[in-house]
């Protein structure tokens, strides 16, 4: 692939052995979209990586960066923990935030299969919530499903039994009120 040609940003990160890091993007819902959707929603970065000795250098992609920057969740999973980072591609330069996006997360456990609660979707399939496996940080794929009685799309996920996951999911600020 010729670097030059493509039509939008790229940066790498370097995992060391054990660890494996995955970034989402963070939108803001268009307007148009917005009355009864999500106020965010997040789309996990494609990436290509690379073995350099026992560290893993991935390349992460942004294909249409927003000219007012990007703002980033930067999740690595290591054996029993996962770190938590807020950052932001601002041009060519990622920066970590030093103050924190609303974000709700949780560990995820059942004894028995289970559905996870259903969350909307925007009207361009988008959505403010994911579900990964920290064991291979894939994310779980929802079932969608169109509810006619409130007009919208919306998805469940299925998760297995005596299995842990990782949800997290970009909130709408709540106004202080005085």
């Amino acid at each position: 692939m010729d670097e030059e040609n493509l039509s939008g940003k790229y940066f790498s990160v370097t995992d060391p052995k054990d660890v494996n890091t995955v970034i989402y993007q963070v939108n803001r819902t268009e307007k148009e979209f917005s009355k009864n959707s999500p106020k965010y929603t997040v789309e996990r970065l494609e990436f290509s990586e690379e073995y350099i000795g026992a560290n893993k250098k991935k390349t992460f992609y942004i294909d249409n960066p927003a000219p007012d920057g990007n703002p980033l969740v930067i999740l690595s999973f290591a054996k029993e923990k996962v770190v938590v980072n807020m950052g932001f591609l601002d041009y060519d330069v990622i920066k970590i935030s030093k103050k924190p996006m609303p974000m709700k997360f949780k560990t995820l456990y059942n004894e028995e299969e289970t559905e996870y609660k259903e969350f909307a979707y925007t009207p361009n399939m988008k959505r403010p919530i994911s579900i990964i496996d920290p064991e291979t940080t894939e994310e779980v794929k929802p079932t969608l499903y169109f509810d006619e009685e409130a007009n919208e799309v919306k998805g469940k996920c299925k998760l297995k039994p005596y299995k842990r996951y990782f949800a997290f999911e970009i909130r709408e600020e709540k106004k202080k009120k005085d």
